[in-house]
This record gives C-alpha cells, sequence and structure tokens, in this order.
C-alpha cells in the first residue's frame, strides 16, 4: 500500500453514552480549526458501540417534548445532534463508527464523501455474507424493504464528524417506538437476522476496517497514542 495515502487512526472506543461519543469526536476534530496545512491533521476512525439512544437530526421538528419523554421513559436517552438525517436509535450490538477526516486529503467534496461512505457499508455487508445491502432513493443502506445501516454526517471545514450505525445484533425492538429516519412503511434489519446467526460487533468490525481501507483508499493504525482523551475519561467528567 502506497505511503502516499492518507493515514487514518482507529481508535476501539467500545461501549458508553452517546454524550461521551459525541464529545470524544468533537475533541479529536477541534484540532482541524487551528492546524493548516490540511495535511497535518491527524484522522481518526472510531469504532464504538452507545447505550441505548434516539438521536434526532438537524432535519427533524416533528419531535415535542412529550415525545422526547416518551421515548426516555422505555430507558433510552434522547439527543438533538448537529449530523444530517431523521430520528434513529443506537444501542448496544449496533457498530457506530465516526469517520474525522479532513477530505482535503481524500476529496474535497461532501457528496463524494457520502457516497464513499456509503459504498463502504456496502462492501462490508458484501464480505460478511449480505450481497443485496445497496442504496435506494432514501438515505442509508438497505436489505429490500428494511434498512441495515443508518447514515448521518456532518462536515464543517472539509472536516467530517458523525457517521454510520450498522445493525450487527441490534435489539431491532427499540425501532418499533419510531418511525426509523422519517420513512413510512419500511422496517429495519439486522446482520444477525439477514445470515440467521449471531454477528457480533467485534466480527462487523474487521470487515469495516478492510472495506474502510480499501473503499477510502488509506493506511490504517491503531492506537497507540496514550494522550488521546478515551471516550471513558470523557464520560467520568460528564456523569
Amino acid at each position: 500500500m502506497s505511503l502516499s495515502q492518507p493515514l487514518v487512526t482507529v481508535v476501539r472506543a467500545g461501549r458508553h453514552s452517546y454524550a461521551a461519543g459525541l464529545q470524544l469526536q468533537q475533541h479529536l476534530a477541534k484540532s482541524a480549526q487551528i492546524l493548516d496545512p490540511p495535511t497535518e491533521f491527524r484522522n481518526y476512525l472510531v469504532l464504538q458501540e452507545h447505550d441505548p439512544v434516539y438521536t434526532v437530526g438537524l432535519r427533524t421538528k416533528d419531535y415535542t417534548a412529550a415525545d422526547e419523554d416518551r421515548l426516555r421513559q422505555l430507558g433510552a436517552e434522547f439527543h438533538r445532534t448537529d449530523r444530517g438525517g431523521l430520528i434513529t436509535f443506537h444501542g448496544p450490538g449496533q457498530l457506530v463508527a465516526y469517520p474525522i477526516l479532513h477530505l482535503r486529503q481524500f476529496k474535497a467534496s461532501m457528496r463524494w464523501y457520502v457516497s464513499t461512505l456509503e459504498q463502504m457499508v456496502i462492501e462490508t455487508c458484501r464480505q460478511l455474507g449480505v450481497p443485496s445491502a445497496t442504496t435506494t432513493k432514501d438515505t442509508g443502506i438497505w436489505v429490500g424493504e428494511h434498512k441495515i445501516c443508518a447514515i448521518g454526517v456532518h462536515g464543517s471545514r472539509y472536516v467530517t464528524t458523525h457517521g454510520i450505525g450498522l445493525n450487527c445484533c441490534t435489539d431491532l425492538r427499540w425501532f418499533e417506538h419510531i418511525v426509523p429516519c422519517g420513512i413510512e412503511g419500511k422496517g429495519v434489519t439486522s446482520l444477525s437476522k439477514e445470515l440467521d446467526r449471531l454477528v457480533a460487533v467485534e466480527e462487523a468490525s474487521g470487515a469495516l476496517l478492510s472495506s474502510f481501507a480499501s473503499v477510502f483508499k488509506c493506511r490504517l493504525q491503531d492506537q497507540t497514542d496514550a494522550k488521546l482523551v478515551t471516550a471513558a475519561e470523557i464520560s467520568s467528567k460528564i456523569k
């Protein structure tokens, strides 16, 4: 693999609250505001699971305080975010990946980024044995009429945040209380459901990393920097 390809540091953040994951990605992304040229920016790919949480994006206007309270009573948290997309659920058994990339090291186009992110998820599903995963006119990655992966991203000064939520062995009953991503009449699925076997987050992570390196044409390295603030450290500060 060419050394001229961008380098991306993989952060295996484990399971934590959505708030901790959000602050971790903000911490990793903020250095882009002071670094010039963009080649000095350190790219990251954060892999994690979240405690049960419903999140809504920039375009969501119709979830009221009463709706928020109803969802919280189910035992989940509720967060309004600056990502694109409508409401979705994150929880145990779902692989949440936040690519924090400076697109000037790749291609300075959010349209290209979203398309490449979709290709990466499709390739991940293919590697795991779900070749029918594809894009449609609706956001996310689908298997027939069922969404297997939600996509919601944000970009600022060519630096990406947020990302994807790939259902591995997620308890899909959490989605019954919302209209996932605002799309009526369609359902959700998971790798485990499609393959009729347990597909853990760890297994899916391996396929995703392989696909990410190939599709984004980059080099990956595991985090070894002991000074990097972890999600666990952030979580302990916000409790």
